[in-house]
């Protein structure tokens, strides 16, 4: 079977249904952008509490179901808006950014563009800088274009180098002005916006594979975890090259986000195997009565 990496998806959303299908469908590790939760937070230890699931429990939960779980560490375009929170938040993401697993700086950009995003995107660009870590650029949903080129201009007045940058939530309007300015283009599959399968397969075979990556950003909205294998099966239905459905759905994922010294493709191919007897601070994914799953020999850890 194929494997696939979805490199942007929420997936303290998700429920472990989502995880055993990931698995069956052939997704072996995911990136899971630090982003707002539908409302906006209104104190510094709700991020706290919130960073600390990415790179805590969320990580232990998609283990036991065999997936390799990321993360990148930001404040959110859409929170930045809050100037004395956004600023508390700024002093406790140093805390974060060295944890294990975390592959970026991100998601960070615009949302509504204004000055305050404007400010706290600089500062995070400045702080991936001193932690040698890329960067994963949220486009805006209004004023798409004038709002990816804002972020690529940005990012360049603060001497980023576009081949650690992935600018993700491209569309056709987008796409060429990413590509040909040397940046990492990501593309979102969510039903009804952002962009459809079809559309995609359209854009592959426009642009080729080269530094185009397909991610689902499956959250608490209607979304589709399975969205990266589905466009992979509808792009060879399609007739696009197996070696570059590969490319868009696996491999320029791991070479993107892989710089940060985080990622490594024996994570998974040398991943010990599942075994849902383990414990995170003496909790289980499993409740009373369910039988775990355990895929091989192996010894009760608990964490």
């Amino acid at each position: 079977m194929p494997m696939y990496i979805d490199p942007h998806i929420h997936l303290v959303s998700r429920t472990t249904d989502d995880y055993e299908a990931m698995h069956k469908a052939g997704i072996v590790a995911t990136i899971e952008p630090a982003f707002w939760l539908g409302q906006p937070r209104t104190e510094v230890g709700s991020f706290k509490d919130y960073f600390s699931t990415l790179v805590g429990w969320e990580r232990f939960r998609a283990s036991q179901f065999g997936i390799v779980h990321y993360c990148t560490m930001g404040l959110n375009s859409k929170e930045a808006n809050n100037i004395p929170l956004a600023e508390q938040v700024m002093e406790l993401l140093p805390l974060y950014v060295g944890k294990e697993g975390v592959v970026a700086i991100g998601e960070i950009g615009y949302d509504d563009q204004t000055e305050a995003e404007d400010r706290f995107y600089r500062v995070q660009l400045e702080l991936a800088k001193e932690v040698d870590l890329p960067v994963l650029i949220h486009t805006p949903h209004r004023d798409k274009k004038r709002g990816t080129t804002r972020s690529m201009d940005v990012a360049e007045e603060h001497g980023m180098d576009p081949g650690w940058i992935i600018v993700d939530h491209n569309n056709e309007e987008t796409v060429k002005e990413v590509l040909d300015r040397g940046y990492w283009a990501g593309f979102t599959i969510y039903p009804h916006t952002k962009m459809g399968s079809e559309r995609m397969v359209e854009i592959v075979k426009q642009y080729g594979p080269e530094r185009i990556i397909v991610n689902s950003a499956a959250d608490w909205g209607i979304s589709d975890p399975l969205a990266v294998p589905k466009t992979a099966d509808l792009m060879r239905k399609m007739g696009i090259p197996e070696e570059h459905v590969q490319m868009v759905t696996y491999k320029n994922a791991l070479a993107a986000f892989s710089i940060s010294g985080q990622m490594h493709e024996d994570d998974w191919l040398k991943a010990p195997p599942i075994d849902q007897t383990k414990k995170m601070s003496g909790n289980s994914v499993l409740r009373g009565g369910q039988v775990p799953r355990v895929e091989g020999p192996s010894d009760r850890v608990e964490n």
